[in-house]
């Protein structure tokens, strides 16, 4: 049966003048961008003129250089866009009829309100051809615009600026429960005691940056975090790992050697002892009932991350966010330079932390700068690889350093891993020392911290 494409008679629903008024109303006043941009997308409105305009805005807003008609159109150029906008003459003729003392917040509430209607038709829309041609389960069919509909429905949630008094009000417990520290949220605990002790756990909302040199362990230490957390029998949370360097059978490999301390080249060669074996039976058996989800597609974008998240997170008590790493991701649109688009990168993941109320641990690259460091190679906030704004997004930005890599004569440095605690937002700087397996690819803390007689590594 061929698709059955369905038409509207009535037009789609629309408001033309709002939206020349909103644009207009931006080249007007100087801060009237930033009051749009948090509400409306260029893909709110409805012709594709206006989009490109709208866009464009955003782009000289980001470069910090003012929004008027010489330099929107001088960008509109730049693109090859002008004359598809209709030309000088069009963005002239914007503020055409738009009243001296303006409603910019009554404009943007139509532009948007009739967007969301129209979003509302599409989704109903591909709903019903979907189920004409019948070639897809009814399930299936049933549940995308469910999806899709609550997605709508977050369009519209915008929090509001709230006064000291409204916070407390809205806090569980009221004012007392605010005060008292006992009763006050706490971080997820990621099973090293010194770090969980120096930043209070892992907070909704935060993005934690997670850097070092190559090989120095900053997946392992990743997954032994997702693995302490899902696997916690006290409150165990769900973890998503996008992985853009290894594959899923490869993370869940490290993990099941690391959970049973079986050696990674004995299990890959096949030579195990029944001990070993036994080990990673009962590994995997806890690692398989834990909530634990692993995601390797290639060149995976923001978009597609918050999609998925929304999606686990509607079925799944989400606790922690993991991305390995930064830097093999892209951005979507253009950008002058990989620095500019990294920053996009680690701006959109805090956004998106804030936004699910969930913690993100991103991992990064390093420059080679701490290798030709002389003396000290313990690395430095200023060694962030195309750093950008990673630096001031994270609220949380910590390094992994081993002496060993650069001084493995000295027998005393084998299996000692630093924390590097560079910036914490909201607590304090410091190093935390750990045990590091590399037989397992596995951290742990160290004898002191957990108060055992017997070191946890060989």
């Amino acid at each position: 049966m061929a698709a059955r494409d369905l038409t509207l008679d009535h037009p789609l629903p629309d408001n033309i003048d709002a939206e020349r008024f909103v644009l207009g109303a931006i080249m007007s006043s100087e801060n009237a961008f930033l009051q749009v941009a948090g509400t409306l997308t260029a893909d709110d409105f409805s012709l594709e003129k206006h989009k490109r305009i709208f866009l464009r805005m955003g782009e000289l807003h980001e470069r910090g250089e003012r929004i008027d008609r010489v330099t929107l159109a001088n960008e509109l150029m730049k693109q090859g866009q002008l004359q598809s906008v209709d030309g000088l003459s069009y963005l002239v003729s914007l503020d055409d009829g738009l009243p001296q003392l303006h409603n910019l917040e009554g404009y943007v509430n139509i532009v948007r309100e009739k967007a969301l209607l129209r979003r509302i038709i599409s989704v109903s829309q591909d709903t019903m051809n979907r189920a004409l041609t019948g070639e897809e389960d009814a399930h299936n069919i049933l549940g995308a615009p469910e999806d899709a509909f609550m997605k709508l429905g977050d369009l519209g949630l915008k929090s509001s600026l709230a006064s000291p008094a409204q916070i407390i009000s809205e806090y569980e417990g009221g004012i007392n429960a605010f005060l008292d520290t006992s009763k006050r949220i706490k971080g997820i605990s990621t099973g090293f005691l010194k770090f969980d002790e120096m930043t209070g756990g892992l907070r909704e909302g935060e993005l934690f940056i997670l850097a070092a040199r190559p090989a120095m362990g900053k997946t392992a230490l990743a997954l032994n975090i997702a693995q302490h957390i899902a696997t916690n029998p006290k409150s165990s949370k769900a973890v998503a790992v996008f992985s853009l360097e290894m594959s899923k059978e490869s993370l869940l490999t490290r993990m099941i050697c690391a959970a049973a301390r079986v050696d990674q080249q004995r299990f890959r060669a096949g030579y195990l002892n029944a001990d070993e074996r036994r080990a990673l039976q009962e590994a995997m058996y806890r690692i398989v009932e834990a909530p634990l989800f692993l995601d390797d597609t290639a060149g995976i974008n923001l978009m597609d991350v918050h999609s998925k998240l929304r999606r686990l997170q509607a079925e799944h008590d989400l606790g922690l966010v993991i991305v390995d790493y930064l830097q093999l991701m892209q951005g979507r649109g253009r950008f002058e330079n990989r620095v500019q688009e990294i920053s996009s990168l680690s701006r959109g993941f805090k956004l998106m932390s804030k936004d699910l109320r969930v913690p993100f641990l991103v991992l990064s690259q390093l420059s080679r700068a701490p290798e030709t460091r002389q003396g000290d190679h313990r690395p430095m906030l200023s060694d962030l690889r195309e750093s950008g704004s990673i630096e001031q997004d994270a609220d949380i930005v910590a390094f992994i350093f081993r002496e060993e890599i650069y001084r493995p004569d000295k027998e005393s440095l084998k299996g000692i891993a630093e924390l590097i605690l560079a910036k914490q937002r909201n607590g304090p700087t410091g190093r935390v020392k750990l045990a590091f397996l590399n037989r397992y690819t596995k951290f742990e803390n160290l004898a002191a911290d957990t108060g055992e007689d017997d070191a946890p590594f060989e």
